[in-house]
């Protein structure tokens, strides 16, 4: 038996060529996977949402888990609460719950993780998700789970720009809907 770890290969790998595309002399929208992704989902039971969520904000280092739809971050530890009993870890490690309290999955490799930066960031996701995203009605800190294209994603509004859970299966093709999107106002894949 092999001691290698597993390599992972990226769900964008057929189409991710970093340079600059699109309208001329402009980049209106940055896209940019989030390599080697480390995403847990946490999910507590109504009588143990408390305690999970202090186990949570414990293992990501903040003083208390956030509130339905928000995320809290330390460094490159994040914590979504992505609904009401559930939370997505992001850089930390899997919590140890005991089945009473709730349960925790790997999503690792079933999320791709898109940044979406620039100018022209908000007008581009707002052509495919069905959501407000303006700063005063979605603000730095907010998470929702959307829909795009037909198929369900997670988004989150970073200090760094919108960051998008993809599910690996449907990565590509919404890759390449970003990018066509993008390319009236010049975009970048960094």
């Amino acid at each position: 038996m092999s001691s290698n770890p597993i390599k992972r290969v990226s769900a964008l790998a057929d189409d991710y060529t970093p340079g600059r595309f699109g309208a001329e002399g402009k980049t209106g929208v940055v896209l940019k996977e989030v390599p080697n992704l480390t995403l847990f989902q946490v999910s507590a039971w109504p009588d143990s949402l408390v305690t999970v969520g202090a186990k949570s904000a414990k293992a990501v280092g903040v003083e208390t888990a956030p509130g339905p739809g928000r995320a809290a971050t330390e460094g490159a530890r994040v914590i979504l609460r992505i609904e009401p009993l559930k939370f997505w870890l992001i850089g930390v490690a899997a919590l140890n719950l005991s089945p009473t309290e709730g349960a925790v999955l790997d999503l690792s490799h079933s999320r791709t993780h898109v940044r979406v930066t620039g100018p022209q960031a908000e007008i581009l996701l707002n052509r495919h998700l069905p959501l407000n995203l303006r700063s005063q009605s979605f603000p730095p800190g907010s998470v929702a789970s959307t829909g795009f294209h037909h198929v369900g994603v997670t988004l989150w509004r970073s200090e760094a720009g919108f960051e998008l859970f993809l599910p690996r299966s449907f990565a590509l093709a919404l890759w390449e809907l970003l990018r066509q999107s993008a390319e009236q106002f010049g975009y970048e894949v960094a």
